[in-house]
């Protein structure tokens, strides 16, 4: 941690926050649960000697007592206990038992809480994101959404819906566990300046072969320097569009992704055909599926013109790769 923070310390040239996850609620028992309670003092050690903010995660009232006890300067609420509201409605119940007898609702026990954090939940479910967002203000803490997406998947959809009905909350991107790839990452910052988000939290490590979590998606300090964060501004109308054309690449992304999957599928499907002696083409297959399609088409409000010329062309290239 001193390293990492050292390092970005000499090469970033704008303010940051340095967060490090002490409690990790990992998917295995056997897998690094972060070093625990004990960590909170290395990380008022890297406040202390850099001057930095710090930040940790939490995941219940315990957590809360203990990181406002150590004086750290925000909190932020992962996409797993983003999924479940009872528990972050704990969290908030937390924090405001630890307010101060003076009742000022940005002071308490162990120091000044300066914000907290909240990712959107794993599953996809923009509302429950803006009712944890809601939950969190009643405690008069300053509230900021990071957007994750979902299952390395960007889900932009969601955010879009936040800053719509929120626009008054800040938004940060987060490209490491967006895209589970330190290599995609570069890209995905790009989106700061395209969808006028407010900053990154970002994955870093002064060795991430080393890292004992997410190696893969972590970046060491000196990248940082190639990342520009949120340049001009935009009117309310192209800044509608950018949003758009994010959710509509997406959905492009997705479209060839699946009808990638459906070729390799339909290869798997050809070599049993031969093994057994059976013909590529099975006309009254091919019939049946056809209707369907049509009548998937009519309950859609898709044109049965549409849908035909679409699946035929995907159906000539299955037989190609069956042959």
């Amino acid at each position: 941690m001193l390293v990492t923070a050292r390092m970005l310390k000499e090469v970033c040239d704008f303010d940051f926050i340095f967060r490090a996850g002490v409690w990790k609620p990992r998917t295995s028992p056997s897998s690094f649960q972060g070093a625990g309670t004990e960590a909170l003092q290395w990380l008022q050690e890297v406040k202390q000697q850099f001057g930095m903010e710090i930040a940790t995660e939490v995941a219940t009232p315990a957590h809360v007592k203990e990181a406002l006890q150590a004086g750290i300067d925000y909190l932020w609420i992962g996409a797993r206990t983003s999924a479940n509201p009872i528990a972050v409605q704990e969290i908030a119940d937390a924090l405001q038992d630890g307010q101060s007898p003076t009742g000022r609702s940005d002071t308490y026990r162990g120091g000044q809480l300066k914000g907290i954090f909240i990712k959107n939940p794993v599953n996809e479910d923009a509302k429950l994101w803006l009712g944890n967002i809601e939950r969190l203000e009643k405690t008069g803490i300053p509230v900021m959404a990071i957007h994750r997406g979902c299952a390395h998947k960007p889900r932009w959809a969601m955010a879009h819906y936040i800053r719509t009905q929120r626009p008054d909350i800040p938004i940060l991107l987060d490209p490491s566990h967006m895209s589970g790839d330190a290599t995609k990452i570069p890209a995905l910052m790009k989106k700061i300046d395209e969808l006028q988000l407010d900053g990154a939290m970002i994955e870093v490590h002064y060795n991430p072969q080393e890292a004992l979590s997410d190696s893969q998606q972590q970046i060491k300090p000196e990248e940082i320097e190639k990342f520009s964060v949120v340049s001009g501004q935009r009117s309310e109308e192209n800044q509608e569009l950018a949003w758009l054309r994010a959710e509509i690449d997406e959905l492009d992304d997705q479209l060839w992704e699946t009808i990638a999957q459906r070729m390799e599928v339909s290869e798997r499907i050809g070599e049993w055909k031969k093994e057994h002696g059976v013909q590529a083409l099975q006309p009254q297959r091919y019939e049946e599926i056809v209707k369907q399609r049509k009548e998937w088409a009519e309950q859609k409000g898709l044109s049965e013109e549409l849908v035909q010329n679409l699946f035929d062309a995907i159906h000539q290239e299955s037989l190609k790769k069956q042959k």
